[in-house]
């Protein structure tokens, strides 16, 4: 009896200490949330969508760095979610217990971990210096590497918890691999590898040191991909340490518009998965 009183007192006082981080971390979150909504929906002003960066006391708004962003990240998620979603059905699918199999995927957690600064000089080296200038295709790039390896590990784990049995059923039913994959395994896996996605465009979306390094920034309107470009992580950068309260106040603006893409994204996106259901 002894015992048993001191496994449920044990277990008791496990249960109210991650009950009592989870609403920690809700409370932190929605502070986080409070404060971007508090600081950035007063600057959400019409010029915010309208007008481009100007000087401090110049009305100036964001249309250029959203516009920016917008181009740079659909460019990135064009290039890098392929490539993810490739190597990471072969991880699952074909490399199973191989030697390279190992090597791509140790490969694959070295970028996941890897500071998102190290990316921008790399592409700086080999984007920047020698084509002779800052562009917006860097930028894209240096997003496009920052997503690869998060869409390659949901793909991999995504299409692991895929039962074999459903693919021993397609196969016994005469459909050839690329078939069972499309057909059976992509689908079966959709909602993850589409979280996945998302994920890895929620952490391109908010980066600012690889574009610091490769698209650099650009005041004025511009949608020409071979040079500099403008983003919002760069204008919040740029506002958020200036001494001047409009510049400020378009910061926070800024973020606000990041964390709403993001989630409306998010949200848009089980809806539809739902429905596909």
């Amino acid at each position: 009896m002894a015992s048993l009183a001191r496994r449920r007192a044990t277990d008791l006082v496990v249960k109210a200490i991650s009950t009592g981080f989870a609403a920690l971390s809700i409370v932190l979150l929605a502070w986080i949330l409070w404060t971007l909504i508090s600081r950035g929906l007063p600057a959400l002003g019409p010029q915010v969508f309208t007008n481009v960066m100007a000087p401090p006391g110049g009305n100036g708004g964001l249309l250029n760095a959203i516009v920016g962003s917008l181009l740079q990240i659909v460019v990135a998620l064009v290039i890098g979610t392929p490539i993810g979603l490739m190597c990471g059905t072969f991880l699952a699918e074909n490399g199973r217990g191989t030697r390279i199999a190992g090597t791509v995927r140790f490969i694959n957690d070295v970028l996941l971990s890897a500071p998102s600064i190290l990316i921008g000089l790399f592409v700086y080296q080999i984007l920047v210096v020698p084509f002779g200038g800052f562009s917006g295709w860097a930028g894209s790039i240096a997003l496009a590497i920052l997503i690869v390896p998060v869409v390659v590990r949901t793909t991999e784990d995504m299409l692991n918890l895929v039962p074999i049995g459903l693919r021993e059923a397609a196969f016994a039913l005469g459909a050839p691999q690329w078939k069972v994959v499309t057909l059976v395994t992509w689908r079966a896996a959709r909602a993850g590898i589409v979280t996945g996605v998302l994920l890895a465009l929620a952490r391109a979306a908010g980066e600012t040191a690889p574009l610091l390094f490769t698209s650099l920034g650009n005041n004025g309107w511009s949608l020409d991909m071979s040079r500099p470009m403008a983003s919002l992580p760069i204008a919040i950068y740029q506002y958020a340490a200036s001494p001047f309260e409009d510049w400020v106040a378009l910061a926070w603006a800024g973020a606000l518009l990041i964390t709403v893409g993001v989630l409306t994204l998010n949200i848009l996106s089980r809806l539809f998965l739902a429905k596909m259901k």
